[in-house]
């Protein structure tokens, strides 16, 4: 499968041979990962996305996304789905940065890059959430288009239903 690619970004999708690497947490790779990449949400992410693929194989195009700058094709985080669609159309969304490169709207791109994705590939619906005392994450989410539709005293919910879609 090719890269997803925006306007700064390349969204590549995980082997599970590059899983298996970040969450081992290294060795560096001088030459692809930015400087603090892995984090410990991308160790998190790949060890979950080699779970999937240990349960119910490989889930591409529905997996996990490392989030290069195509200016230098290194890793600054993840992006991706947890899961295949349901049986709705649905998919749940996930993402992550170095901190060194918050703040530049790279995390905005990669999630409209992956939403845009979702719909070309049929999804009804996408959903993600965010602790509550998390702001910049809603504003990625915002900023990407998703909406938010409920909230708890932990989280708050976000989605993107497509026309035609509940």
């Amino acid at each position: 499968m090719d890269d997803l690619l925006t306007e700064r970004l390349a969204l590549h999708p995980l082997t599970v041979d590059e899983a298996e690497r970040l969450a081992a947490g290294g060795p560096a790779d001088a030459g692809r990962w930015a400087p603090g990449y892995p984090s410990a949400g991308d160790v998190a992410g790949a060890r979950r996305f080699l779970d999937v693929c240990a349960g119910a194989g490989d889930p591409r195009p529905f997996g996990a996304y490392e989030i290069r700058r195509r200016q230098d094709g290194r890793a600054i985080g993840g992006v991706g789905f947890h899961d295949a669609p349901d049986e709705d159309g649905s998919v749940t969304i996930g993402y992550g940065l170095i901190e060194s490169v918050r703040g530049q709207g790279y995390a905005s791109e990669a999630l409209r890059g992956l939403l845009r994705f979702a719909r070309e590939s049929g999804v009804a619906r996408v959903l993600g959430d965010a602790d509550q005392d998390n702001a910049a994450s809603h504003r990625v989410m915002a900023s990407a288009g998703m909406e938010l539709y409920a909230e708890d005293e932990r989280l708050r919910y976000y989605r993107t239903v497509w026309t035609g879609s509940a």
